[in-house]
This record gives structure tokens, C-alpha cells and sequence, in this order.
């Protein structure tokens, strides 16, 4: 069984993605972020590293999704290779931070790839207000995220939403993270509630 979650960023895809893994006893999958090679260049000249960013995401995430369903393990994955394509690329594309024919090239090839593989079994979805997302942001502290403008993830957030609002690839759970303390102990059963019902209908 894959389970993905998607979310802006600062939205706690990689806390729930440990709790849950931790309570289930799946195997986590998380975003290559520590050792992630263009992060810092692109944070500081994201129109010079649009590009290269996006193309090590996707070849990331079309390993991940590959050894995911190869493993025939029960795994949890922290973003999903969809988000790249519909949120990430095209928002540095629309903001000019991405040359057409780089965009048209990534979008080729992000089709190619998930011609090859399936999609998670449920997604969950972490809705977030900016300003909850810069508060864990600042929370976090990586240096490399300090410059992240509010137009950025404010644009980010609404495509989310457009993707979010017709995404159907498979079931879908959203969590309202403005609503949720997921170190509140009462909050986390409860978002586990919500996971296991969902679960139980794959």
C-alpha cells in the first residue's frame, strides 16, 4: 500500500509522515532535502536553478515511486511526484523564473515517467494558511528557507488548492492544519482516525 501527503512547504509533511509511520508501522519515505544539491543555489537565484531543482525532484521522486511499488511494503511518502508538475514548475514558469522551453521539456518528461508508475493509494492532503506556514517555517530553522517571500508560497498555496479541488487518482484526505496541533495528542488520534477509516476502504 503507498500513502502519499502533500502539502505547501511548512505544512508538516514530514512530521506527520514520521508519526504516522511510527503509530503504523510503515516504512517512510521522505523528501531528499538534507542532501539535496541545488537547495541552497535556488533559494538564492531561483531563476539560474529553476530548472535543475525540478529536474532532481523529479528523478527523486520516479526512483521513489518505483521502489515503492517494487517493495510491495506498506509505505508513507512525504510529497508526491505530482506536486512538482502541477504546483512547483509551472508556478516558477508563470512567475518567469523558468524558460518556456525548459518548462515544456519537464512537463515531457514528468508525462513520460508517470506513464510508469501508479499513482499513491490515498493521499493526504495538509491545507495551510500562510501564515501557519511561515510560522513553522521560522519554527524549523533552515537557513535556506529564511528568504522564502510571501507571493511565493501564497501563489504555491493556490495552486494547491486548483490541483487539491480536481484530483482523481485515487482516495483523498484532507487534513485542515490551521485546526490541527499534531504534538496535541487528542488531534493526532484523531487525525489517525481519520487515516484508518480511509485505509480500511483501499
Amino acid at each position: 500500500m503507498h500513502i502519499a501527503i502533500a502539502g505547501n512547504i511548512g505544512s508538516g509533511k514530514t512530521t506527520l509522515t514520521s508519526m504516522l509511520s511510527k503509530h503504523y508501522g510503515w516504512e517512510a519515505e521522505y523528501e531528499h532535502v538534507d542532501d539535496n544539491p541545488y537547495l541552497n543555489d535556488f533559494y538564492e537565484d531561483m531563476q539560474r536553478w529553476a530548472f535543475n531543482l525540478q529536474i532532481y525532484f523529479l528523478n527523486s521522486r520516479f526512483s521513489q515511486v518505483l521502489d515503492i511499488r517494487q517493495s510491495g511494503k506498506n509505505v508513507i511518502q512525504d510529497r508526491t511526484i505530482y506536486e512538482d508538475a502541477y504546483i512547483f514548475a509551472p508556478n516558477l514558469h508563470a512567475m518567469g523564473l523558468m524558460l518556456t522551453r525548459d518548462y515544456e521539456n519537464y512537463f515531457s518528461l514528468f508525462n513520460l515517467m508517470t506513464e510508469l508508475v501508479e499513482p499513491p493509494d490515498l493521499l493526504i492532503y495538509l491545507r495551510a494558511s500562510i501564515p501557519t506556514l511561515l510560522s513553522q517555517i521560522k519554527k524549523r530553522g533552515r537557513d535556506y528557507e529564511a528568504t522564502i517571500r510571501i507571493d511565493y508560497l501564497t501563489k504555491l498555496n493556490e495552486r494547491y488548492e486548483t490541483w487539491i479541488n480536481s484530483y482523481n487518482l485515487g482516495r483523498l484526505l484532507i487534513i485542515d492544519v490551521d485546526k490541527t496541533d499534531l504534538e496535541n495528542k487528542e488531534h493526532l488520534q484523531n487525525v489517525i482516525n481519520n487515516v484508518s477509516a480511509e485505509v480500511e476502504k483501499i
